[in-house]
């Protein structure tokens, strides 16, 4: 026979219970006589039995035990029993007979047979919940007797329980496999609103020696929608969010699994994205079934739904840990957003590591195989778009810190030097993301540069376009004086760039030394190390002069080549000998040299900016 929960319980009429007690009082004295002579209770394997001269009458059923019993030690106490038991046609037979839906396990129903029989039983915050919402269920009111089950365990709930801090915990815990008993009761309410009025009390009113925080733990171990209930009533209370965002973070490290992801070793190769990739898919299948990941997006989503909106509430580090989490598992993409959008704000919090996203977005692992090959390691994406929410929100507040901005161009720098070991990187998504900031938000791009070193280093099969375009991102001017030094002598750049940086070194160093020839000398070491330094000047405006005829010859002679080129094209119809001849004379070193003396000219601003000889002679007169 099925058995409603207590709410919804239909109890029965006045004249079943008249014929159920005139059928009681017919053997009043048989309790009494049956306590007397029961000598112990009897387990095998699936059953239990009481030990007795009399023999027993009814069995009963509780999940996999059968109880065999005497149906008048139940029928004084329990309403239920007498209701399924002493009504027609059951009255006068043996019957057997299981307990659908009964809230507890077998134990649970063993303690309240002892009760039944008179044994004494030792109520504690374990078992006063299962036998609380058992009582109930088999209707052990004071009608049948004064002292019955319900009216103890609810003394003891509200005397004991409710008054302790550590016991409301254990009875909430115990609450979570007695759905919906445990609500309809209200008992996860009473605890929940005693243990929410314990947090929010200062410790010289909270009754116990306590240090501030010293309920985060125990919180932790509460399942989420009870934690979430308690969060909710603390933070109603008043209690300061640096305080609600701590017992959440707290939380969430116990409950969640770790996403300490490492990716040394996995970069630079063409397998590093298929292994990371790879190892995040496994670390969410290997923590169980479906039903794991489920409960793992709940305890995500619910968290995040009770976050304070308060900027100082929770770490950047945190609210991007749980954005890698919500990937992973699958969140809303409503979340996700959230997520976003709250790490844009406090972007300027966050560390290189921090914004290494994996790139996980399929929840099945057939679409994930076949798109390993196309994915990139991080989710780029998702960083473009927190750098935009930061932007929207420093915009929106009319209040954009300069340090601020700094502060986040040195971290974007740093993020992109990070990801550019990623082959599947593309130059277009490298691109965007390096160009997201405003100009100003850049004072020096020595970290950009690094980050675009990496790139080409990590793209060895880029062409001379795709170079160029790559280095269009960087100022050279806007570099330091070590960072010039070392890109002029870099390979990797295309000679175009490294032009450009030999020049801007060049004015560097001129400034440089027209500093340190205006602040003047303290001593005579330094008076000679100056006089040093005039004399490379000299040296180095002479070799100047000689580059600029250099330059003006390179000019003149790559003129005669574009004419003859033009003559070659007009006379086509003479034969290919013409062609032939300036395949030649395209091919020759000489034709080579005087491209480069066009380069020189297309990027020359002033007469005193040079080439590579004289700026290499500058940075070797400065070393």
């Amino acid at each position: 026979m099925k058995k409603s929960p207590p709410m919804d319980r239909v109890h029965s009429r006045e004249s079943d219970y008249d014929d159920i007690r005139q059928a009681r009082d017919q053997s009043l004295d048989l309790p009494t006589r049956l306590i007397t002579v029961v000598d112990a209770f009897e387990k095998k394997e699936h059953s239990w039995f009481v030990t007795s001269d009399v023999p027993t009458d009814l069995s009963v059923q509780v999940q996999d035990i059968t109880f065999y019993v005497h149906k008048y030690s139940l029928v004084s106490r329990s309403g239920y029993i007498n209701r399924v038991i002493l009504q027609p046609p059951n009255s006068n037979v043996g019957y057997d007979h299981k307990l659908e839906n009964f809230p507890g396990e077998a134990a649970t129903f063993e303690m309240i047979l002892k009760f039944c029989y008179g044994l004494p039983v030792d109520l504690n915050p374990n078992n006063v919940a299962p036998l609380r919402c058992a009582s109930e269920y088999l209707e052990m009111t004071e009608e049948f007797e004064e002292g019955n089950l319900i009216s103890k365990t609810e003394a003891f709930l509200t005397f004991i329980v409710l008054a302790s801090w550590t016991d409301s915990i254990t009875v909430l815990k115990s609450c979570e496999n007695l759905s919906p008993w445990g609500e309809n009761l209200q008992i996860v309410r009473r605890c929940c609103d005693s243990i929410a009025w314990k947090a929010s009390q200062d410790n010289s009113t909270a009754g116990e020696v306590i240090n501030e925080g010293w309920w985060f733990n125990d919180l932790a171990t509460l399942r989420i929608d009870h934690f979430v209930r308690i969060i909710t009533t603390i933070r109603a209370k008043g209690t300061k969010p640096e305080m609600i965002g701590f017992c959440i973070m707290n939380y969430a490290e116990k409950r969640l699994p770790c996403m300490d992801i490492e990716s040394e070793g996995k970069r630079g190769n063409s397998h590093g994205t298929n292994e990371l990739q790879l190892s995040i898919l496994s670390g969410k299948r290997q923590e169980g079934s479906i039903g794991h990941n489920k409960e793992q997006r709940i305890i995500i989503e619910s968290l995040v739904s009770i976050l304070p909106p308060q900027k100082e509430a929770v770490s950047c580090r945190f609210l991007l840990w749980m954005l890698k989490m919500a990937i992973v598992f699958s969140a809303t993409p409503a979340l996700v957003s959230e997520l976003e959008k709250r790490v844009g704000m406090v972007l300027g919090d966050a560390s290189v590591r921090d914004l290494l996203i994996p790139s996980y977005r399929n929840g099945d692992q057939g679409m994930l195989m076949n798109s390993l090959e196309e994915c990139t390691l991080h989710d780029i994406d998702a960083v473009q778009r927190i750098l935009e929410y930061f932007l929207m929100h420093e915009e929106q507040q009319q209040n954009i810190q300069h340090q601020k901005c700094l502060d986040v161009s040195k971290l974007m720098d740093g993020y992109l030097a990070e990801v550019a070991r990623d082959t599947k990187l593309s130059i277009p998504k490298f691109q965007v993301l390096a160009e997201a900031l405003p100009t100003h938000a850049r004072t020096c791009h020595d970290g950009l540069y690094r980050a675009i070193d990496t790139y080409l280093k990590s793209h060895p099969s880029l062409s001379e376009h795709e170079q160029k375009k790559l280095c269009k991102i960087m100022d050279c001017e806007k570099l330091s004086l070590d960072a010039c030094m070392h890109a002029a002598q870099n390979d990797r750049l295309p000679l175009r760039t490294i032009l450009q940086v030999l020049l801007a070194e060049q004015v560097k160093m001129r400034a440089a030394l027209q500093a340190k020839e205006s602040s003047g000398g303290d001593n005579s070491d330094q008076e000679g190390a100056w006089s040093s330094t005039k004399k490379e000047i000299k040296s180095i405006k002479e070799e100047l002069e000689k580059v600029k005829i250099e330059m003006a010859e390179l000019q003149r002679d790559h003129s005669e080549l574009q004419q003859e080129y033009e003559k070659i094209s007009n006379k086509q119809r003479q034969g290919s000998s013409w062609i032939s001849r300036w395949r030649k004379i395209r091919n020759s070193s000489f034709f080579h040299d005087k491209m480069v003396g066009n380069e020189l000219r297309d990027i020359q601003k002033t007469p005193n900016q040079v080439g590579c000889r004289v700026a290499c002679r500058c940075r070797q007169s400065i070393s």
